[in-house]
């Protein structure tokens, strides 16, 4: 009678918590212009192949449909967008700013904040190369999780340059392939520690003194990255500094990344990254097998680290709770103390949802006192009680207990009513 391991059922208050969320991305990520967007659960297992390579097949639930064909849900949204740009990019202006929120799945250990499946918000810019798309993409990250209720004291936007790393390391005349193996030594530099880097780097002749420089940031000359500068010195004309940390030593290991890459974490360092994400220039041209080629930038967003973080700020945890809490409750609960009133009442049912306002009422004859205890454990603001007092209204304010009476032809324009629909 439980769900299958790594996956979740989504009870009332779960999915007004994931509502909550869901509203959130959607609402700072139109302020900023982009527009939403959505692909297919189901692709060719080759696309992801063709963009990892097929040790990503163990991660994948792949199977062969009815029709022969090797498929799997989509672990991540990058190559659908790719594939669905290239298809379409014609018919869009550039540069697109496009959004999406999903559900991805990936079959691997689970671990804290990480199932085997998640929703994801997925932003990206494609068609823009200057680094003006660059800064617009991380401040809307920031945006997004400072309309949670987060600070500056709660998370941190570490942000590092995959071309610096490029061209120090073209210096020891390393193929692009040997480069690509080199920043993966480097990605996994704080989970297997200095000594064990500084041995593994040693196998590409590349100095280690240069690296270490590379890694500690307080060393870093002005000029050390003239376009990692002129991201940062873009977000600080906004205001967003704070939120900013340069760091070498983040360097994403996914091979496609072509220039400035950065992942999200809380101040405690308590949890895996809550976002990541940075430009891949050259994605699109690979997987269209070069019939469009168009720059682009990205970050992706989950649920799962996300509710962590906002479950452990008090703040952002209190905000989430009594937003998503109002996604629970209802408007107004309709009392019917008198059943020879169950018709007159069904109508101002209908006249209240036709209005927008979310009704509820007993189903069934039901004694009055527990008609109370629903209309309260239903969250509504008011209740409008059918009874001896027709054609008047008993109306009952549900949080101070103060009733009165109120005219039927003049329900609808009582203060007290138009201000139940009112979000608090």
């Amino acid at each position: 009678m439980q769900p299958l391991p790594g996956f979740r059922d989504f009870l009332p208050e779960d999915c007004a918590v994931r509502n909550y969320i869901f509203a959130r991305w959607r609402e700072t990520s139109r302020r900023y212009g982009f527009v939403e967007w959505d692909g297919s659960v189901l692709e060719p297992t080759d696309l992801y192949r063709k963009k990892s390579g097929a040790e990503i097949v163990d991660q994948l639930f792949n199977f062969t449909d009815k029709g022969e064909r090797e498929v799997s849900m989509r672990p991540e949204l990058t190559p659908t967008l790719a594939r669905v740009v290239a298809a379409h990019e014609r018919a869009f202006k550039k540069p697109l700013k496009w959004f999406s929120i999903g559900q991805f799945f990936r079959y691997e250990k689970q671990q804290r904040g990480r199932l085997r499946e998640h929703y994801q918000l997925n932003c990206d810019i494609m068609g823009e190369s200057d680094f003006a798309a660059d800064i617009e993409l991380i401040a809307l990250c920031i945006d997004i999780l400072r309309s949670f209720g987060l600070t500056e004291k709660d998370f941190v936007v570490r942000v590092s340059d995959r071309q610096t790393w490029v061209r120090f390391l073209r210096a020891y005349k390393l193929s692009d392939d040997r480069i690509s193996e080199f920043l993966s030594i480097i990605d996994k530099l704080e989970r297997v520690g200095v000594d064990e880097t500084k041995r593994r780097v040693a196998a590409f002749g590349v100095d280690w003194y240069s690296v270490s420089v590379m890694l500690d940031s307080s060393a870093y000359p002005q000029d050390f990255s003239a376009d990692l500068n002129s991201v940062i010195d873009g977000l600080g004309a906004r205001g967003l500094s704070a939120y900013i940390e340069r760091d070498f030593s983040l360097v994403r290991g996914l091979a496609y990344y072509t220039g400035t890459v950065f992942e999200v974490f809380d101040r405690g360092g308590k949890l895996r990254a809550i976002a990541g994400g940075g430009r891949y220039d050259n994605l699109i041209r690979q997987l269209s097998d070069g019939a469009v080629s168009m720059p682009a930038l990205g970050f992706a967003m989950g649920d799962v680290v996300l509710g962590e973080l906002l479950r452990e700020i008090p703040a952002a945890r209190l905000q989430m709770h009594n937003e998503s809490q109002w996604d629970l409750w209802i408007d107004v609960y309709i009392v019917i103390a008198k059943e020879e009133r169950r018709g007159d009442a069904l109508e101002y049912v209908q006249q209240f949802r036709d209005l927008g306002y979310r009704v509820d009422y007993p189903l069934i004859p039901t004694k009055v006192p527990k008609q109370f205890q629903a209309a309260e454990a239903a969250g509504a603001r008011i209740a409008v009680l059918f009874g001896d007092e027709w054609p008047q209204l008993a109306m009952k304010n549900l949080a101070t207990g103060e009733q009165t009476l109120v005219a039927k032809d003049r329900l609808f324009s009582d203060p007290l009513v138009l201000k139940a629909k009112q979000k608090l």
